[in-house]
């Protein structure tokens, strides 16, 4: 909430998640209610971060820094 106090925390799918304007920005998808390898941190189309031919929208998440703090920033416009 610190980096992007614009965003509502919610859920989604029983994870974390937070929106703006009543849409889901970002969201945390953990590993084990998904029966993945890794934990996810995504960004939903509706951030608009589209630059270029390709851009990822969903990170393996081991922790938490600036960088990820940045592109939450990012989103949030």
């Amino acid at each position: 909430m610190a980096t992007a106090p614009g965003l509502q925390p919610r859920t989604w799918d029983g994870m974390p998640a937070w929106a703006k304007d009543g849409k889901v920005l970002c969201f945390f998808q953990g590993a084990g209610k998904f029966k993945t390898r890794y934990a996810t941190f995504g960004i939903s189309d509706r951030a608009q971060l589209d630059e270029g031919g390709l851009w990822p929208t969903a990170f393996a998440i081991h922790r938490f820094g600036d960088a990820e703090a940045t592109m939450v920033r990012r989103a949030a416009g």
